[in-house]
């Protein structure tokens, strides 16, 4: 059975202006490319009429990226919702806190999702360890998802392609199956 034929949703988290400013999130992002894979994704979603759900983080703090009094809030122009494409909007990491994403997905009897977005390591980590743990038969899209340097808690640094790959190995067939965009257009 193909992907497409399990109706799957797309969920896009976070993909928005405020993750270009490279400096604020710790630098060194590695896959830069990811908003136009994404974009890629998303219209071979709009092709085959499957649904979509647009994720963005709006923080509490004023000061953020993705407070909503910031330019940084809004999405990034390769992945614009369009029509009646749904809008979630979170203010915690996962894309089901505090949202009504879970009730939207089991009213249109989706159990399986498609998570792509932005950072590796927080919220589409935590999205996905909850849609896995929710029972939803989940896929993350490596090239897909990008990551920022990090500081450990000793003061080390850690790559942020280091970041990225262990974040992907920490859900890879625990809480979801790891694609990468070449493997998911095959599948669907």
């Amino acid at each position: 059975m193909k992907l497409r034929d399990k109706k799957p949703a797309l969920l896009l988290i976070d993909i928005q202006k405020g993750f270009l400013d490279e400096n604020y999130w710790g630098g060194n992002r590695n896959n830069k490319d990811a908003e136009k894979i994404s974009r890629k994704i998303l219209e071979r979603w709009r092709e085959l009429n499957l649904p979509v759900f647009h994720v963005r983080h709006s923080s509490v703090n004023p000061q953020s990226k993705l407070h909503e009094s910031d330019p940084g809030f809004e999405f990034n122009d390769n992945v614009l919702p369009q029509n009646e494409e749904c809008i979630i909007t979170k203010n915690v990491n996962s894309a089901f806190i505090g949202t009504d994403l879970k009730e939207k997905l089991d009213f249109q009897k989706i159990n399986t999702v498609v998570i792509l977005g932005i950072t590796t390591n927080h919220c589409v980590s935590t999205t996905t360890r909850m849609a896995g743990n929710f029972g939803y038969e989940t896929y993350v899209i490596s090239d897909a998802t990008a990551a920022f340097d990090r500081i450990g808690i000793q003061g080390e640094k850690y790559d942020a392609e280091l970041v990225h790959l262990m974040a992907l190995a920490n859900l890879n067939e625990e809480f979801a199956t790891v694609l990468n965009s070449e493997e998911l257009f095959e599948d669907l």
